[in-house]
């Protein structure tokens, strides 16, 4: 399995003494694993002079059974999906932590993998729905409930596939097909408006029923009012749909005096493993249109291989190999943040697919700085600070990124260092 290795400089001393214990999210000034961090952390020395990285910031969300999804929301819990047993979809459950990560409450949802909240404070979770009394048989479900932060959670609604995508209401049901058929990633826009992606094996083109493999659109009300039906659902472009892992948007917490973005482009990244896909994370642009309305098609700046302002880019051929999740800053960093499973890594990209942060202001380099970090150690079982195995869902909040490293059972929270002053 690919794995990333990093040696920290050394003028991280003075950053990483962060404490295990702290009641913030960035700690106090002792932590005594610090040592453990050194021994087990690691940044690649030929990105030198560059002294830019990410460092733990502690504590850490343990014991976690497999964490699949974790999202902070508007109202500051952190909410994360874990999967108890991934035989049982009964057993899937939403933990709710408050900001000294400690858990304070928790919900069962039937196969949950994924979820959100808008600014209405109102929480999505994609699951499984029973459509039997002998829970055999089960399609996909968005649960949408409000007062979940209060313990006391209310159930609005569930979008029931096949019965939530308008264009299925004249088609019948498709046993197996309709089965196979997930949702894969959820992110709001700054109207509430729900994205919620979809995958499944019905992707012909010109028929009544749109193909499953794309992102359809609900209002607040909960009625589906668009599909990415522009998008190329059955083979490799840079606009693909095939097999849709996670979704992100502009619009995300923490609410801000200067206004929320207004934007309706979408981040996807594409973890299907039945094709071989030259591009699998993508900057999905929208536009309006007289007859259409809106309408979703490429973002061609992408290919923009600036190589006197990055080494690496997002959208070079086969970049990922199992991309499991997307998160895009909506604060002024407008880094993309991605995790591949496969190469157990997180990605850091700049807001125009440059791999890397900006450099400091007194830094000698003016490229974007490498960040992006993991690698599941030597023996494959790594569980230092820095290793991460079979990453699944990531997400940022307040200049900290939060990673749920899924084959370690917990929730890791990483900053840049030259954030922690």
């Amino acid at each position: 399995m690919h794995q990333i290795k990093y040696t920290l400089l050394a003028v991280l001393v003075g950053l990483l003494t962060l404490s295990i214990s702290s009641c913030s999210l960035i700690g106090n000034k002792k932590n005594s694993t610090v040592d453990d961090v050194f021994k087990q952390g690691a940044i690649d020395p030929n990105l030198v002079p560059n002294n830019v990285s990410y460092v733990p910031i502690y504590p850490f969300i343990n014991n976690v059974n497999k964490p699949l999804d974790v999202f902070v929301g508007y109202d500051e819990f952190t909410y994360v999906v874990v999967d108890n047993d991934e035989n049982i979809l009964e057993d899937n459950e939403v933990f709710m932590f408050d900001q000294k990560a400690q858990l304070v409450y928790r919900i069962t949802i039937p196969g949950a993998t994924d979820i959100t909240q808008d600014r209405r404070l109102h929480t999505y979770i994609a699951g499984r729905f029973f459509t039997d009394a002998s829970k055999t048989t089960h399609l996909a479900a968005v649960y949408h409930l409000k007062n979940l932060a209060s313990g006391k959670p209310e159930f609005l609604d569930t979008l029931k596939h096949y019965i939530c995508d308008e264009s299925r209401n004249n088609t019948a049901y498709r046993g197996a097909d309709d089965v196979a058929v997930k949702f894969t990633g959820l992110a709001t826009l700054f109207d509430n408006t729900l994205y919620v992606a979809r995958s499944g094996p019905r992707n012909e083109l010109g028929g009544i029923a749109r193909p499953d493999n794309g992102v359809l659109v609900f209002n607040a009300a909960g009625q589906n009012i668009g599909f990415t039906s522009q998008l190329t659902p059955n083979q490799s472009s840079l606009k693909s749909s095939v097999g849709i892992s996670g979704i992100a948007t502009l619009a995300a917490p923490p609410q801000r005096v200067s206004g929320i973005s207004t934007s309706k482009n979408m981040f996807i990244c594409l973890g299907d493993q039945s094709q071989n896909l030259e591009y699998r994370a993508l900057s999905i642009v929208s536009s309006e249109d007289p007859d259409q309305g809106t309408v979703y098609g490429e973002n061609g700046a992408f290919l923009n291989f600036d190589f006197s302002k990055a080494n690496r880019f997002m959208y070079e051929s086969f970049r990922f190999l199992q991309p499991e999740d997307i998160f895009a800053a909506p604060d002024a960093s407008g880094y993309i943040f991605i995790t591949d499973s496969k190469k157990d890594s997180v990605f850091v990209f700049s807001n125009n697919g440059f791999e890397g942060v900006n450099p400091p202001a007194n830094s000698p380099t003016k490229k974007q700085i490498i960040v992006s970090f993991g690698g599941s150690g030597e023996n494959g079982n790594g569980s230092g600070p820095f290793n991460l195995i079979d990453p699944s869902g990531i997400c940022y909040n307040s200049r900290t990124i939060f990673v749920c490293d899924k084959g370690n059972n917990r929730v890791c929270r990483y900053r840049l260092n030259t954030d922690l002053q």
